[in-house]
């Protein structure tokens, strides 16, 4: 009779090891997994709010003002007036040796040396010959500066933009640096007019400053 009460012990020990043997961890995987999945889908949403940031609306809107606007293979673009010092016929323009292909030279203007620079080839655009319509354009963008001539295929006049009237610069999902230069779009009537960062533009021009002519 010891026996047999004996076995039914033995047999119930197993039983309560049994249950250790199920371990709560497993079932505690899927939450883990259920945890983490949500921060890819915010992250994935990121990029979309990060494309948008660098032009805000409220920095387009502070755009409003009035614009010289000119022609470039077959294109319009805008300079803001107020860096805009006077418009020259194209007057002969003299090389310097080691310069990116954009920078023309320089010019002899009353005395001062402007740098001259080509925007088409500035902006990437297929150089052209110069025509009857071919102007400089010399700008400054701040008091103090170096003045920078700019080469366009034909300057156009004044136009005045509210701040209804520009929009920030489509994106095309390129290089941001290849379109740093282009500060909003301006819309007057069908005419779409891209305003111009002269800062940027005029970067490789400003190191010509103080450069003597070639004789």
């Amino acid at each position: 009779m010891t026996r047999a009460t004996n076995a039914p012990t033995r047999r119930s020990r197993p039983a309560k090891r049994s249950a250790p043997k199920q371990t709560p961890s497993r079932g505690a995987q899927p939450r883990a997994i259920a945890a983490v999945a949500p921060p890819p889908t915010a992250d994935l949403a990121q990029p979309v709010v990060a494309n948008a940031a660098p032009r805000p609306v409220a920095d387009v809107a502070s755009l409003a003002g009035r614009y010289l606007t000119f022609l470039l293979a077959g294109g319009e673009y805008g300079l803001a007036i107020l860096g805009v010092r006077e418009i020259l016929a194209l007057i002969p323009i003299n090389p310097v040796p080691r310069t990116p292909a954009e920078v023309l030279g320089v010019i002899n203007l009353r005395g001062r040396i402007v740098p001259v620079v080509d925007l088409r080839l500035k902006l990437g655009l297929p150089a052209a010959a110069p025509t009857d319509q071919t102007v400089i354009i010399v700008v400054q963008p701040r008091d103090g500066e170096m003045p920078v001539g700019c080469v366009v295929d034909e300057a156009l006049g004044v136009l005045q933009f509210a701040a209804e009237q520009i929009e920030p610069p489509p994106d095309l999902r390129a290089d941001p640096a290849d379109t740093a230069f282009i500060l909003g779009v301006g819309k007057a009537e069908q005419r779409v007019i891209f305003l111009l960062d002269l800062q940027t533009v005029l970067a490789a021009a400003t190191a010509l400053a103080g450069t003597p002519p070639k004789s």
